[in-house]
């Protein structure tokens, strides 16, 4: 019994030590990989030593040159008479290559103990990351609210040049009281955001989206958005608060607000009625038939539109139709701008409907509303969840008056547009609350870009 527990042991012992030889002969070969742009600099480097000492040899009139030489000759004749040149070139040669391993791996691990403390990834894996995000698509994605945050946590995966053009119409919550008391751009949006984007910076968005409970004129406001609010105040704009507060969260890609103009959203209802302001037109539980803002026609701006004109890839969506993603498209140049682009255009189209927004709507109003709003065709294809939520999920959603999103596919044809269905739903089973899943919702989504751009 002891003799089978030993051998065992023995056993896993051997298992464990070829594991951890096969990982590091693993992450010395990643190192091979091309694009890290390491090797090039240390051989830059190598170089640099080898011409600084012929460069010396040469001043001094090659003198040090020629006793050099003929020291390594006696030094190389002396060896190759005590042992074989068949042993002693391969010894000297292997304990050459082991100096310059030892002194390349220390480095490296000095490097890496400085830029990564906390040893929970390799620092070859995180260039090698790198890399890939900086080579990724350009994309731009438009929209607000949580459906944007959630897409954007997904796409950061796949790219770091995204460009997230967010509405500033909000007038709700902690973003709407900073709004009223002290003048600033609502950040709420925008701290979602950014949020989002970070670069597993867990602390600092944890902290970014920490909400007051308590204290007189903090409570409910988030600690996100007073900072950007102070860093609006110090830095003179929203723009240059966002990319301040950027750098602090290491976001991969940009977050834009659409304008910096003052906006304030109002829509007609079918009843007659004309309300303003972005979250009284939720809560007037009406069917929205025209929707505007004023002022009219505000300027875009120009760090967006030159967003949407490089652009490899144009996702609108996902969010609240009428309070997140037409806001945005109410801003002419930045409608037009989508409307001439050449790169693929999809709109996510939700998967539940809305109460007071969008209760009623089918997927050929989703598109029809977008439409009428800006007045251009802006995209050519449509994300449809696939699969049908769960009928507890049903029934929690049926009290707040939502249903699924029905596809009537006969007027999206019409329409001009092109079905992609997909399960990109994620599902809580304690709550019945449904959300895109921002892995699935991005695979789809780029498989959709790589097809039509092979295309």
């Amino acid at each position: 019994m002891t003799n089978g527990l030993l051998k065992q042991a023995i056993h896993v012992l051997r298992q464990e030590t070829f594991s951890r030889r096969t990982q590091m002969l693993s992450r010395w070969f990643k190192w091979l990989a091309p694009g890290l742009l390491v090797k090039r600099w240390l051989l830059l480097s190598a170089t640099g030593v080898l011409l600084a000492t012929v460069g010396f040899a040469i001043w001094m009139k090659l003198t040090p040159v020629f006793y050099t030489t003929q020291l390594l000759g006696e030094i190389l004749q002396t060896i190759t008479d005590i042992v074989p040149s068949y042993v002693s070139g391969p010894l000297v040669m292997v304990s050459g290559l082991l100096l310059v391993w030892w002194g390349h791996s220390r480095t490296l691990g000095s490097i890496t103990e400085v830029l990564m403390p906390e040893g929970d990834q390799d620092l070859v894996d995180v260039l090698l990351a790198h890399r890939r995000l900086n080579r990724g698509p350009r994309i731009v994605v438009v929209g607000g609210g949580t459906g944007l945050s959630t897409l954007l946590r997904g796409l950061k995966d796949y790219s770091a040049n995204i460009t997230a053009i967010v509405t500033v119409a909000d007038d709700g919550g902690s973003s709407g009281r900073l709004r009223r008391e002290i003048g600033v751009l609502p950040p709420g949006d925008i701290r979602n955001c950014l949020a989002a984007l970070a670069d597993e910076e867990k602390l600092m968005t944890e902290l970014f989206q920490y909400r007051f409970r308590a204290g007189d004129g903090l409570m409910g406001h988030s600690f996100g958005n007073l900072f950007l609010t102070a860093m609006s105040e110090i830095t003179g704009d929203l723009e240059q608060a966002i990319a301040a507060s950027s750098k602090v969260l290491a976001v991969r890609g940009q977050v834009l607000p659409a304008t910096l103009s003052n906006v304030s959203l109002w829509a007609e209802l079918a009843d007659g009625r004309r309300i303003e302001g972005e979250s009284s037109i939720t809560e007037a539980r009406g069917t929205i038939v025209r929707i505007g803002c004023t002022p009219a026609n505000p300027p875009a701006l120009p760090k967006a539109v030159k967003a949407i004109q490089d652009a490899d890839f144009i996702i609108i969506g996902p969010g609240s139709l009428y309070t997140s993603i037409i806001p945005n498209l109410l801003v002419p140049e930045i409608t037009e701008a989508i409307a001439a682009s050449k790169a693929p255009r999809i709109y996510v189209c939700n998967i539940m409907t809305q109460e007071g927004e969008t209760q009623g709507y089918s997927v050929g109003d989703h598109i029809r509303a977008i439409d009428r709003a800006c007045g251009k065709r802006l995209f050519e294809a449509v994300l449809i969840q696939k699969q049908t939520p769960s009928a507890k999920a049903l029934i929690r959603y049926a009290q707040e008056s939502s249903n699924p999103v029905p596809l009537d596919r006969d007027v999206v044809a019409r329409l001009g547009r092109r079905v992609i269905l997909a399960n990109v739903m994620e599902e809580d089973e304690h709550t019945g609350l449904i959300r895109h899943n921002p892995v699935a919702l991005s695979r789809v989504l780029f498989r959709w870009f790589t097809r039509v751009q092979g295309l």
